[in-house]
């Protein structure tokens, strides 16, 4: 006899298990992080493998497909992206871009027998055959295995981007490790295809495969020889000319260097260390020199020489303002000027995306709340920079988008808007919370920069009480039981789980914490790659994994946080496809967008630190430091006009020391923990 439960008692039990916090699931790595701060895989029985990365320079990205299949034998498939070299008609995605397989390189020949590169009839065995012993990535990538039946020839790939040229480069090192001599050969190759005339802009471009130091060579034993292999463009006119290669390799590493010199995490995790030092490389290694200035741009074989008022101006921008280096800078200004331009006096909005290097621009989304996007990176990135000038440059275009928000108030007292920032690939209402939510801090970052610019105080009142009223309205429209979780719908009508009921966190609104963060972390949302978009559904997208992760930390549950944080980051820089946030899936199939990496690294400087920036050279930081923790630090910040590195330590029982260095001088205060210090540097 069947026995059912009473349909009351079966509600009960399924509101019990969805109130549960899911829990993340043990994983096993595949790489590991060696001494110099790389990670590196070495095959085990886990074949066949493969993955993807990219990397990028001023003029160039390259993006490499690579792995080993079931015997270990390695291949590599690599895709150029040459952003500045346009092609028409003109769109996002026309940047020059071409892909080249192990089928297309030159043939090497180890003792006058074929070494194999490409794929193969398997019934043919290779003269000379491959197997993979390790890979490593650290802003470069290194592929190292053993030739030869024997394993007598060690040979290392190295593939980059060139710093400043557009050109990627792949170098081949072969390393006898037998007792006699070897003789080894690269062919020479110079490979030219040229787009046809009506397809190039502004004149013909070009993209070669050529050789560098091809030829045989004798490699005694102990000793070893380098070939390389370019992968570059040029336009019609310029000469060609061939790379020291041993310097570009040297730039990279320069590059990579000074990337990772500033803004240092320390803490006892070396896994969320490295990780954050992962994400700054990808963060800031995507920008590109284009007619329009320095763009950052998010890659991903599609999106380059161009902006968008989510990844650049919402995104990366303030994180740049707390990294510190000049190009990303340099970017950063460049972008909301380019926004700027756009700024008319009948309130058209600004369009969503400027692209082909600011000659065209993309609105297909309609308004998605992207002057929020603008008015809230601006205002965060202003403050934090701490340059009183920059801030002279965008506070015209942060008063625009406000004003322009404001004709925006609907009748409930929120901003209307007609998508968001997943363009309709999910429901966003007429009026959504992420937007609502960008608008209440840009209004207050406006508040605190207009005051340090002398703005009327007629002006900056009409702020504060735009922001009182947007602040209740937030919780009168879009507070809601949703799933039986006392959190937030995402729109009207809106009743299941959507992974932005994350934003309200981020922005210091805590009335619904307790709900919106057993919601976030209920197996209803939570899954093996972090948030669901919408809850049922396979989709996600890192982005409100990052919010949610930050703002779960500025509310104060900081062990809950971490627990999801150190889970997180391990399957992105030691699981299957490693080493950096990634933008979704299944669209995209996880391209590491560069603008995501931002959003990883403020977690920590405005969800695990607290910093939120208040002035030109003050902050609020209300540190979060997990219990199992005795300290942690943030080295060498360039921020808020200043160099100083911040610590938290344990101070006794229920206190934390916060130190700021700067000059060598240190200044300590002590609070409580969960308190907030006012900094003034």
């Amino acid at each position: 006899m069947e026995y059912k439960l009473p349909a009351g008692l079966l509600s009960a039990i399924l509101l019990a298990s969805s109130l549960a916090s899911a829990q993340p699931a043990v994983q096993l790595d595949r790489w590991a992080i060696q001494p110099d701060g790389s990670i590196e895989w070495k095959p085990d029985n886990r074949l066949p493998h493969q993955d993807h990365i990219e990397m990028s320079g001023e003029k160039v990205s390259l993006w490499v497909q690579y792995g080993a299949d079931a015997d270990g034998k390695p291949s590599l498939n690599r895709t150029m992206v040459f952003p500045a070299f346009r092609l028409l008609p003109v769109r996002t995605i026309a940047s020059m871009t071409y892909n080249v397989t192990d089928n297309d390189l030159p043939r090497f020949l180890i003792n006058d027998k074929l070494m194999r590169t490409g794929v193969y009839n398997a019934a043919v065995a290779p003269d000379q055959p491959e197997k993979l012993i390790s890979i490593r990535h650290k802003g470069i990538m290194e592929m190292t295995s053993e030739v030869g039946k024997e394993g007598a020839i060690r040979l290392t790939r190295t593939l980059f981007p060139s710093v400043d040229k557009p050109l990627a480069i792949e170098r081949w090192a072969f390393f006898n490790k037998g007792r006699q001599p070897v003789k080894i050969e690269m062919e020479y190759l110079n490979r030219e295809v040229r787009p046809a005339t009506e397809r190039s802009t502004p004149v013909q471009h070009s993209f070669f495969v050529s050789t560098v130091n091809e030829g045989l060579k004798t490699v005694a034993p102990g000793d070893s020889t380098i070939f390389a292999i370019i992968y570059h463009a040029a336009d019609a006119g310029r000469p060609v000319v061939k790379p020291v290669i041993e310097n570009e390799l040297s730039a990279r590493k320069a590059r990579i260097a000074q990337i990772l010199s500033r803004l240092q995490l320390e803490t006892p995790d070396n896994i969320l260390n490295t990780a954050f030092a992962f994400a700054k490389i990808r963060g800031t290694e995507s920008i590109y020199l284009t007619k329009g200035g320095y763009l950052h741009g998010p890659g991903g074989l599609r999106y380059y020489a161009a902006i968008w008022a989510n990844d650049q101006a919402e995104y990366i921008n303030p994180f740049f303002a707390f990294l510190g280096d000049e190009i990303g800078n340099r970017s950063a200004m460049n972008a909301y000027r380019w926004f700027a331009k756009y700024m008319n006096p009948e309130y058209r909005p600004i369009p969503s995306s400027i692209i082909a290097e600011g000659d065209a621009v993309w609105q297909g989304a309609k308004d998605r709340g992207d002057m929020a996007m603008i008015a809230y990176g601006a205002g965060r990135y202003a403050l934090a920079n701490g340059n009183a000038d920059s801030a002279r440059v965008l506070w015209p275009l942060i008063e625009w988008c406000l004003e322009y928000l404001h004709r925006k108030i609907n009748a409930n007292g929120v901003v209307a808007s007609n998508s968001d920032e997943l363009e309709g690939r999910f429901p966003a209402g007429t009026a959504n919370l992420h937007t609502s939510i960008l608008y209440y801090d840009a209004l207050r970052s406006a508040g605190m920069l207009g005051k340090a610019l002398g703005i009327p105080k007629q002006q900056l009142t009409q702020y504060a009480a735009d922001e009182k009223a947007i602040r209740s309205n937030i919780e009168k429209f879009f507070g809601a039981t949703v799933e039986g979780f006392a959190t937030y719908r995402y729109y009207e009508g809106n009743d299941t789980l959507r992974a932005w009921i994350c934003g309200p966190l981020t922005v210091d609104i805590f009335d619904r914490k307790e709900g919106t963060i057993d919601a976030l972390f209920s197996p209803r949302l939570w899954t093996a790659d972090g948030l669901a978009s919408l809850a049922g559904n396979k989709t996600f997208w890192d982005r409100s994994t990052l919010y949610a992760l930050r703002g779960v930390f500025a509310a104060g549950e900081t062990e809950k946080a971490l627990n999801f944080l150190e889970y997180y980051s391990r399957r992105r820089l030691l699981g299957d496809h490693v080493p950096y946030a990634v933008e979704a899936y299944p669209e995209g199939n996880q391209r590491h967008l560069s603008a995501e990496s931002g959003l990883y690294c403020r977690i920590y400087t405005e969800g695990m630190f607290g910093i939120r920036p208040t002035g030109f050279n003050s902050f609020d930081c209300t540190p979060r430091l997990p219990v199992k923790w005795d300290k942690m630090a943030l080295k060498n910040i360039h921020s808020f006009g200043n160099d100083f590195d911040l610590e938290v330590k344990r101070a006794g029982a229920g206190k934390l020391d916060i130190t700021i260095t700067k000059n060598g001088v240190p200044k300590k205060y002590t609070i409580k923990e969960g308190a907030t210090q006012k900094v003034q540097l």
